[in-house]
Protein backbone atom coordinates (compact mmCIF):
# COMPACT_ATOMS: atom_id res chain seq x y z
CA UNK A 1 0.00 0.00 0.00
CA UNK A 2 3.07 2.26 0.32
CA UNK A 3 2.99 3.09 -3.39
CA UNK A 4 -0.33 4.89 -3.17
CA UNK A 5 -0.26 6.98 0.01
CA UNK A 6 -3.47 8.81 0.80
CA UNK A 7 -4.40 11.03 3.69
CA UNK A 8 -7.39 10.16 5.86
CA UNK A 9 -8.48 12.69 8.47
CA UNK A 10 -11.92 11.94 9.87
CA UNK A 11 -13.63 11.72 13.23
CA UNK A 12 -17.29 12.80 13.51
CA UNK A 13 -18.07 15.45 16.11
CA UNK A 14 -21.21 13.69 17.34
CA UNK A 15 -19.08 10.77 18.57
CA UNK A 16 -18.87 12.59 21.93
CA UNK A 17 -22.67 12.65 22.23
CA UNK A 18 -22.91 8.94 21.35
CA UNK A 19 -20.30 8.08 23.99
CA UNK A 20 -22.17 10.09 26.63
CA UNK A 21 -25.43 8.29 25.77
CA UNK A 22 -23.73 4.92 26.01
CA UNK A 23 -22.23 5.80 29.41
CA UNK A 24 -25.76 6.43 30.70
CA UNK A 25 -27.34 3.42 28.99
CA UNK A 26 -24.68 0.96 30.09
CA UNK A 27 -25.69 1.39 33.74
CA UNK A 28 -28.96 -0.37 32.90
CA UNK A 29 -27.51 -3.50 31.29
CA UNK A 30 -25.71 -6.73 32.20
CA UNK A 31 -23.94 -7.69 28.97
CA UNK A 32 -22.56 -5.83 25.95
CA UNK A 33 -22.95 -7.63 22.63
CA UNK A 34 -20.38 -6.18 20.23
CA UNK A 35 -20.70 -6.74 16.48
CA UNK A 36 -17.50 -6.79 14.44
CA UNK A 37 -17.03 -7.41 10.72
CA UNK A 38 -15.37 -10.84 10.49
CA UNK A 39 -13.22 -9.61 7.59
CA UNK A 40 -11.67 -6.81 9.68
CA UNK A 41 -12.27 -7.56 13.38
CA UNK A 42 -9.69 -5.09 14.69
CA UNK A 43 -10.39 -2.22 12.30
CA UNK A 44 -14.16 -2.55 12.87
CA UNK A 45 -13.72 -2.48 16.65
CA UNK A 46 -14.11 0.88 18.34
CA UNK A 47 -11.50 0.99 21.12
CA UNK A 48 -13.76 3.19 23.28
CA UNK A 49 -16.16 0.28 23.79
CA UNK A 50 -13.63 -1.68 25.88
CA UNK A 51 -13.36 1.24 28.30
CA UNK A 52 -17.10 1.95 28.39
CA UNK A 53 -18.02 -1.73 28.94
CA UNK A 54 -15.12 -2.77 31.18
CA UNK A 55 -17.33 -3.88 34.09
CA UNK A 56 -19.85 -5.78 31.99
CA UNK A 57 -20.00 -9.29 30.56
CA UNK A 58 -18.89 -9.26 26.92
CA UNK A 59 -19.98 -11.19 23.84
CA UNK A 60 -18.21 -10.57 20.52
CA UNK A 61 -20.11 -11.49 17.35
CA UNK A 62 -17.96 -11.90 14.25
CA UNK A 63 -20.66 -10.95 11.76
CA UNK A 64 -20.59 -11.51 7.98
CA UNK A 65 -18.46 -14.58 8.67
CA UNK A 66 -19.77 -16.06 5.40
CA UNK A 67 -17.73 -13.41 3.53
CA UNK A 68 -14.50 -14.02 5.46
CA UNK A 69 -11.77 -16.64 5.07
CA UNK A 70 -12.93 -19.37 7.48
CA UNK A 71 -9.41 -20.35 8.61
CA UNK A 72 -8.60 -16.73 9.46
CA UNK A 73 -11.93 -16.37 11.29
CA UNK A 74 -11.04 -19.42 13.40
CA UNK A 75 -7.85 -17.60 14.40
CA UNK A 76 -9.81 -14.48 15.33
CA UNK A 77 -12.24 -16.53 17.41
CA UNK A 78 -9.32 -17.90 19.43
CA UNK A 79 -7.77 -14.42 19.67
CA UNK A 80 -10.85 -12.90 21.32
CA UNK A 81 -11.49 -15.93 23.54
CA UNK A 82 -7.91 -15.65 24.81
CA UNK A 83 -8.68 -12.04 25.76
CA UNK A 84 -11.61 -13.17 27.89
CA UNK A 85 -14.53 -12.53 25.52
CA UNK A 86 -17.31 -14.94 24.69
CA UNK A 87 -17.32 -15.28 20.89
CA UNK A 88 -19.68 -16.42 18.12
CA UNK A 89 -19.43 -16.31 14.32
CA UNK A 90 -22.58 -15.59 12.34
CA UNK A 91 -24.24 -14.12 9.28
CA UNK A 92 -27.20 -12.13 10.59
CA UNK A 93 -28.57 -11.53 7.07
CA UNK A 94 -29.29 -15.24 6.66
CA UNK A 95 -30.05 -15.90 10.34
CA UNK A 96 -27.04 -18.22 10.38
CA UNK A 97 -25.87 -18.87 13.93
CA UNK A 98 -28.70 -16.88 15.53
CA UNK A 99 -30.17 -19.75 17.56
CA UNK A 100 -27.12 -20.16 19.77
CA UNK A 101 -26.87 -16.47 20.76
CA UNK A 102 -29.29 -16.71 23.67
CA UNK A 103 -27.45 -19.77 25.01
CA UNK A 104 -24.15 -17.91 24.77
CA UNK A 105 -25.59 -14.83 26.53
CA UNK A 106 -26.85 -17.02 29.38
CA UNK A 107 -23.46 -18.75 29.58
CA UNK A 108 -21.67 -15.39 29.75
CA UNK A 109 -24.02 -14.13 32.50
CA UNK A 110 -23.99 -17.37 34.50
CA UNK A 111 -22.29 -15.72 37.48
CA UNK A 112 -24.93 -12.96 37.67
CA UNK A 113 -27.78 -15.45 37.39
CA UNK A 114 -26.30 -17.50 40.28
CA UNK A 115 -25.94 -14.35 42.42
CA UNK A 116 -29.56 -13.42 41.72
CA UNK A 117 -30.71 -16.90 42.76
CA UNK A 118 -28.89 -16.63 46.09
CA UNK A 119 -30.68 -13.32 46.69
CA UNK A 120 -34.02 -14.95 45.88
CA UNK A 121 -34.33 -13.26 42.48
CA UNK A 122 -35.41 -15.86 39.94
CA UNK A 123 -36.43 -15.30 36.34
CA UNK A 124 -35.23 -11.71 36.00
CA UNK A 125 -34.34 -11.19 32.33
CA UNK A 126 -30.77 -10.50 31.32
CA UNK A 127 -30.46 -7.01 29.87
CA UNK A 128 -28.22 -6.71 26.83
CA UNK A 129 -26.95 -3.84 24.73
CA UNK A 130 -25.86 -4.24 21.11
CA UNK A 131 -23.01 -2.01 19.92
CA UNK A 132 -21.08 -1.73 16.68
CA UNK A 133 -19.77 0.80 14.18
CA UNK A 134 -21.80 1.62 11.03
CA UNK A 135 -22.08 -1.08 8.40
CA UNK A 136 -21.18 -4.07 10.58
CA UNK A 137 -24.82 -5.21 10.44
CA UNK A 138 -26.11 -3.99 13.83
CA UNK A 139 -29.65 -3.19 12.66
CA UNK A 140 -29.90 -6.40 10.64
CA UNK A 141 -28.75 -8.38 13.66
CA UNK A 142 -31.30 -6.75 15.98
CA UNK A 143 -34.11 -7.38 13.47
CA UNK A 144 -33.03 -11.00 12.94
CA UNK A 145 -32.56 -11.74 16.63
CA UNK A 146 -35.82 -10.16 17.76
CA UNK A 147 -38.06 -10.95 14.77
CA UNK A 148 -40.59 -13.02 16.73
CA UNK A 149 -41.28 -10.38 19.36
CA UNK A 150 -40.17 -6.85 18.63
CA UNK A 151 -42.10 -4.90 21.25
CA UNK A 152 -41.51 -2.34 23.92
CA UNK A 153 -41.21 -3.78 27.38
CA UNK A 154 -43.22 -1.97 30.08
CA UNK A 155 -42.10 1.25 31.74
CA UNK A 156 -38.88 0.88 33.67
CA UNK A 157 -37.28 3.33 36.08
CA UNK A 158 -34.33 5.16 34.57
CA UNK A 159 -35.33 4.42 30.98
CA UNK A 160 -35.54 7.72 29.16
CA UNK A 161 -37.45 8.54 26.01
CA UNK A 162 -35.74 7.29 22.88
CA UNK A 163 -34.66 3.98 24.33
CA UNK A 164 -36.59 0.85 23.50
CA UNK A 165 -36.50 -2.41 25.37
CA UNK A 166 -37.05 -5.33 23.02
CA UNK A 167 -38.03 -8.62 24.59
CA UNK A 168 -36.24 -11.47 22.83
CA UNK A 169 -37.82 -14.12 25.06
CA UNK A 170 -38.54 -14.48 28.78
CA UNK A 171 -34.81 -14.59 29.55
CA UNK A 172 -33.38 -11.66 27.54
CA UNK A 173 -34.26 -8.03 26.93
CA UNK A 174 -32.34 -5.99 24.37
CA UNK A 175 -31.80 -2.27 24.83
CA UNK A 176 -32.04 -0.62 21.45
CA UNK A 177 -30.71 2.93 21.63
CA UNK A 178 -30.38 5.63 18.97
CA UNK A 179 -26.71 6.26 19.80
CA UNK A 180 -24.12 5.23 17.21
CA UNK A 181 -20.47 4.63 17.93
CA UNK A 182 -18.51 5.58 14.83
CA UNK A 183 -15.22 4.08 13.71
CA UNK A 184 -12.14 5.57 15.29
CA UNK A 185 -8.85 5.33 13.46
CA UNK A 186 -5.49 6.97 13.81
CA UNK A 187 -3.64 5.29 10.98
CA UNK A 188 -4.08 4.94 7.24
CA UNK A 189 -4.40 1.17 7.26
CA UNK A 190 -7.44 1.12 9.56
CA UNK A 191 -9.11 3.82 7.48
CA UNK A 192 -8.55 1.83 4.30
CA UNK A 193 -9.95 -1.36 5.85
CA UNK A 194 -13.11 0.52 6.79
CA UNK A 195 -13.23 1.93 3.26
CA UNK A 196 -13.01 -1.56 1.76
CA UNK A 197 -16.13 -2.77 3.60
CA UNK A 198 -18.03 0.49 2.99
CA UNK A 199 -17.99 2.00 6.49
CA UNK A 200 -16.49 5.28 5.28
CA UNK A 201 -18.39 7.69 3.09
CA UNK A 202 -17.10 8.31 -0.44
CA UNK A 203 -16.67 11.97 0.54
CA UNK A 204 -13.69 10.85 2.62
CA UNK A 205 -12.19 8.38 0.17
CA UNK A 206 -13.04 8.09 -3.51
CA UNK A 207 -13.94 4.64 -4.77
CA UNK A 208 -11.08 4.59 -7.27
CA UNK A 209 -8.57 5.25 -4.45
CA UNK A 210 -10.06 2.49 -2.32
CA UNK A 211 -10.16 0.09 -5.29
CA UNK A 212 -6.47 0.59 -6.12
CA UNK A 213 -5.52 -0.21 -2.52
CA UNK A 214 -7.82 -3.24 -2.50
CA UNK A 215 -6.11 -4.53 -5.65
CA UNK A 216 -2.73 -4.04 -3.91
CA UNK A 217 -3.96 -6.23 -1.06
CA UNK A 218 -5.54 -8.90 -3.27
CA UNK A 219 -2.43 -9.19 -5.45
CA UNK A 220 -0.37 -9.99 -2.34
CA UNK A 221 -2.86 -12.24 -0.57
CA UNK A 222 -5.59 -13.57 -2.88
CA UNK A 223 -4.13 -13.08 -6.37
CA UNK A 224 -6.24 -15.78 -8.04
CA UNK A 225 -9.45 -13.97 -7.16
CA UNK A 226 -8.66 -11.12 -9.58
CA UNK A 227 -7.52 -13.23 -12.51
CA UNK A 228 -10.33 -15.72 -11.96
CA UNK A 229 -13.10 -13.15 -11.72
CA UNK A 230 -12.02 -10.70 -14.42
CA UNK A 231 -9.74 -12.76 -16.71
CA UNK A 232 -6.96 -10.16 -16.51
CA UNK A 233 -3.17 -10.05 -16.18
CA UNK A 234 -2.36 -9.37 -12.52
CA UNK A 235 1.35 -8.70 -13.20
CA UNK A 236 0.49 -5.09 -14.05
CA UNK A 237 0.30 -2.29 -11.49
CA UNK A 238 -2.95 -1.81 -9.61
CA UNK A 239 -4.18 1.19 -11.60
CA UNK A 240 -3.59 -0.67 -14.87
CA UNK A 241 -5.54 -3.63 -13.46
CA UNK A 242 -8.43 -1.31 -12.64
CA UNK A 243 -8.26 -0.02 -16.21
CA UNK A 244 -8.31 -3.59 -17.56
CA UNK A 245 -11.39 -4.37 -15.44
CA UNK A 246 -13.07 -1.34 -17.04
CA UNK A 247 -12.22 -2.64 -20.53
CA UNK A 248 -13.30 -6.21 -19.70
CA UNK A 249 -16.64 -5.01 -18.33
CA UNK A 250 -17.10 -2.49 -21.17
CA UNK A 251 -17.06 0.51 -18.84
CA UNK A 252 -16.26 3.14 -21.46
CA UNK A 253 -16.76 6.90 -21.27
CA UNK A 254 -17.13 9.40 -24.11
CA UNK A 255 -14.00 9.57 -26.21
CA UNK A 256 -13.54 5.80 -25.84
CA UNK A 257 -11.84 6.24 -22.45
CA UNK A 258 -12.09 3.52 -19.77
CA UNK A 259 -14.44 4.55 -16.95
CA UNK A 260 -12.27 3.99 -13.88
CA UNK A 261 -14.98 5.04 -11.42
CA UNK A 262 -17.35 2.41 -12.81
CA UNK A 263 -14.74 -0.36 -12.70
CA UNK A 264 -13.83 0.65 -9.12
CA UNK A 265 -17.50 0.37 -8.21
CA UNK A 266 -17.71 -3.10 -9.80
CA UNK A 267 -14.63 -4.32 -7.92
CA UNK A 268 -15.80 -2.99 -4.55
CA UNK A 269 -19.32 -4.37 -4.98
CA UNK A 270 -17.91 -7.76 -6.00
CA UNK A 271 -15.73 -7.78 -2.88
CA UNK A 272 -18.44 -6.60 -0.49
CA UNK A 273 -21.00 -9.09 -1.81
CA UNK A 274 -18.61 -12.05 -1.68
CA UNK A 275 -18.41 -12.54 -5.47
CA UNK A 276 -14.61 -12.48 -5.22
CA UNK A 277 -14.76 -15.33 -2.73
CA UNK A 278 -14.21 -15.49 1.04
CA UNK A 279 -11.58 -12.88 1.89
CA UNK A 280 -10.19 -11.73 5.23
CA UNK A 281 -8.33 -8.43 5.28
CA UNK A 282 -6.74 -8.79 8.72
CA UNK A 283 -5.10 -11.60 10.66
CA UNK A 284 -4.55 -11.72 14.44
Amino acid sequence: MEDNKINIQWYPGHMTKAKRMMQEDIKLIDIVIELLDARIPLSSKNPDIDELAKNKYRLVLLNKADLADSLVTDSWEKYFKDKGFFVLCLDSRKNTGMKVITDKVMEACKEKIEKDKKRGIIGRPIRAMVVGIPNVGKSTFINSYSKKAVAKVGNKPGVTKGKQWIRIDKSIELLDTPGILWPKFEDEKTGLMLGFIGSINDDILTKSEIAVHLIDFLKNNYCNTLSGRYNIDIEKNSYEILTDIALQRKCIKKGNEPDIDKSANILLEDFRSGKLGRISLETP
